[in-house]
């Protein structure tokens, strides 16, 4: 097994989950239904709690969370804010639906980091102390649930009042 390499994915995964984390702070602020706080913040703590599991992943690897990688994701959050409030500053519908757009593309992706870890887990002793099964459906139903509100602020982003 190649543990630099695949401490490098990891770690890409992390920064990508940082850059998730300050995204979903943002829509938790800028609630636009009531039940969507907590639905917000259950996912943050699920998010959360799948970076804990990559942390224990990386030092069973003998490797750690680059702080690089770290700082990159929180930068390309803080550009991605920017870009989202230039693009929309008055009623917050368009900067809502690519908020959520750009997290149901990263949970995308956080899926198929659960489905290549799964494929390599056989010869990787680090990896196999990980539900690799139950992340990637947790991943899938998290991508169904935001995927549904991004939909619906399409809606709200793109069709003209009636």
């Amino acid at each position: 097994m190649h543990a630099g390499e695949l401490s490098t994915y990891i770690n890409d995964h992390l920064a990508g989950s940082v850059a998730a984390l300050e995204l979903l702070d943002d829509l938790i602020g800028r609630p636009s239904a009531p039940d969507e706080p907590a639905f917000l913040i259950r996912l943050r703590d699920e998010l959360n709690e799948e970076q804990d599991e990559l942390r224990g992943v990386l030092r069973e690897l003998g490797a750690g969370e680059s702080s690089v990688r770290r700082a990159a994701g929180w930068f390309a959050e803080k550009v991605t804010r920017l870009k989202l409030t230039w693009d929309d500053p008055g009623s917050g519908a368009l900067r809502r639906f690519e908020a959520l757009e750009g997290l149901a593309i990263g949970i995308f992706g956080k899926l198929s980091l659960w489905r290549a870890l799964a494929a390599v887990a056989e010869a990787e002793p680090a990896l196999q102390r990980l539900d690799l099964a139950r992340l990637a459906r947790q991943a899938e139903a998290q991508h169904e649930a935001v995927e549904a509100r991004r939909v619906a602020a399409a809606v709200s982003a793109f069709a003209a009042p009636v």
